[in-house]
């Protein structure tokens, strides 16, 4: 299985197509909001605050199918459910063209991330099936830094696309997009799941899964520490449109600013590939979340005392974001590398976990926009907080060591399957 996967597809050419699939997730959220003021205004939407809806009922859909892609990829192996999942995502969003109501729109763009959800899971569980240990890490990192190209991109396109048709024109790029990567998807990914190593679909082989998800102490904690890293961050998208252009007024230059600061975590996450072999996951990412905590919290404190001038607020969040890419893929890789057996169930669960649990705090922290960012600095702290003490959950109370579950995984040798 490994020789004919490596002759099919290359190690470049699997981390560009696991960063594509991934990258659908964050289109389908970033390349809306430039339209967010347009969708509203055409489908009688006056609340700025009720258009976040939009992103927070894909987040919803994509956290909820997410626990019924795991169990169906153990069990039918990785590439039939992707591409049904990316078939739905296309159907949903060529649907959202014709959409006569704010009410319709929510539901497609539920749907959407219905379809989403194959992605979600399945791409995590692709490289599991393949990598172990530091990596795992390291491909993640990469992924990631590829993946994070598109919130660099994604706000400008839609502001291109704004500049020359209706708002509708970005459903229709996002649908063909996906369909691009469907084909992509179809012609070059092999099944990395042997069958040998598949999981039956009844509730007790699904109920197992489960429960050696939930009772691996230290891989649940990572799970629910990354569900905290990702509230924070959902939390800021969903008001980031209203606070670069309502609160410093950069305009048509909004797209500008978000991308500097996505840019910024794209090279976070590829230095963090070029150290996690030498320094290990735990190192980098409990003092990854040390300085996320610490300068979130000086965030808070100048903003309850005055307001931040624009380069303030953006040197602050440039050390936020750059220490979140360091924080993400590690705390995913943890979380996953003690499950190799249930990987597809795993990856539902924390997928569930992180997506359903992240859109209600990130809606929740949305909706809390008061005109200022204290809303948004509170959100960055205090699930900065959460996830230290996940962390100590995890490791016993200890930081930068290593954990008793993982010590021959972190420090093993590389070895890919």
């Amino acid at each position: 299985m490994a020789d004919h996967f490596n002759r099919v597809l290359s190690r470049p050419e699997f981390i560009a197509l696991i960063a594509a699939l991934m990258a659908l997730n964050a289109l389908a959220i970033d390349v809306m909001l430039p339209a967010l003021p347009y969708m509203g205004e055409a489908l009688g939407v006056a609340s700025e605050n009720e258009r976040q809806y939009v992103v927070s009922s894909y987040m919803l859909g994509m956290g909820i199918a997410v626990l019924a892609f795991g169990p169906l990829t153990d069990r039918f192996g990785r590439r039939a459910p992707l591409l049904f999942g990316i078939a739905v995502y296309v159907v949903a969003v060529t649907a959202a063209i014709f959409a006569p109501t704010f009410e319709t729109l929510l539901v497609l763009r539920f749907v959407q991330g219905m379809g989403a959800a194959s992605v979600r899971v399945i791409a995590t569980a692709v490289v599991r099936d393949r990598y172990r240990g530091r990596e795992m890490a390291e491909v993640m990192s990469l992924t990631f830094m590829v993946f994070m190209a598109i919130p660099v991109l994604a706000p400008g396109i839609g502001q291109v696309l704004l500049l020359t048709g209706p708002w509708e024109m970005i459903f229709l790029f996002m649908g063909l997009l996906a369909l691009a990567f469907w084909l992509w998807t179809y012609f070059r990914l092999p099944e990395t799941l042997p069958v040998e190593r598949r999981r039956p679909l009844s509730l007790r082989a699904v109920f197992t899964g489960f429960r050696i998800v939930f009772t691996n102490r230290a891989a649940f904690a990572y799970g629910l520490a990354g569900m905290f890293l990702f509230g924070a961050l959902f939390g800021f998208i969903s008001s980031s449109q209203q606070i670069y252009v309502d609160i410093y007024g950069l305009g048509v230059y909004f797209p500008v600013a978000f991308a500097g600061v996505a840019a910024l975590m794209a090279v976070s996450s590829f230095t963090n590939s070029k150290i996690v072999r030498r320094l290990g996951m735990r190192r980098i990412s409990h003092g990854a979340v040390l300085v996320f905590t610490a300068f979130s919290g000086i965030w808070l404190a100048m903003a309850t005392f005055g307001f931040l001038p624009l380069w303030l607020f953006l040197g602050l969040l440039c050390i936020i974001m750059f220490a979140f890419g360091w924080s993400s893929a590690n705390m995913n890789s943890l979380s996953m590398e003690p499950l190799g057996e249930v990987a597809g169930t795993a990856a539902s669960v924390f997928g569930f976990i992180q997506t359903v649990g992240g859109a209600l705090i990130g809606g929740y922290i949305g909706q809390m926009f008061d005109g200022t960012t204290i809303p948004s600095a509170m959100g960055y702290f205090g699930m900065g907080v959460l996830t230290l003490i996940c962390i100590l959950v995890a490791e016993k109370g200890r930081l930068f060591g290593v954990g008793e579950e993982y010590a021959s995984a972190d420090l093993a040798p590389v070895e890919a399957h």
